[in-house]
């Protein structure tokens, strides 16, 4: 598959999981750098993971304008569990940058405990995201070789 001018975007689902990968690495140790007391290492992280993350969604956007969807074949197995996957994923995927946004803004300001309160919140949908992005590559990859 290709754009205008012989690119082929036909890699994109894989770095799109890839990012989605490095994006939970970088938010892990961006966690265990606060638990650590490190602040300067932990907006490196959390930062780090937020421009791996405005990466993956300019990427998936650029795919997805020019490829459409996937779909999961219907007689594949696990179909059931990858629509429950799927549709969590899409509802949190929604909320998820606004969350971050006013996460971010809070640790701008300085409102640390506010930041604070609000982030022990968005880590865990981040996580979620993140890690499900890559569980749905994956779920679509075999099924998509199983038929």
């Amino acid at each position: 598959m290709e754009l205008a001018g012989g690119v082929d975007v036909s890699a994109l689902p894989a770095l799109n999981a890839l990012l989605n990968l490095t994006a939970t690495a970088l938010l892990l140790c961006g966690s265990v750098a606060i638990r650590r007391g490190r602040r300067d290492v932990h907006r490196a992280f959390m930062l780090g993971a937020l421009c791996v993350s405005v990466l993956f969604v300019v990427s998936y956007l650029a795919y997805h304008s020019i490829h459409g969807d996937t779909t999961y074949p219907a007689t594949a197995p696990l179909r059931g569990l990858y629509l429950f996957v799927l549709a969590s994923h899409v509802l949190l995927s929604a909320i998820l940058p606004f969350v971050v946004g006013v996460v971010l803004y809070r640790a701008l300001r300085g409102t640390f405990e506010r930041h604070k309160k609000l982030a022990r919140v968005a880590l865990p949908i981040w996580l979620y995201v993140s890690v499900t992005g890559v569980v749905i590559f994956l779920m679509l990859r075999a099924a998509l070789a199983y038929q």
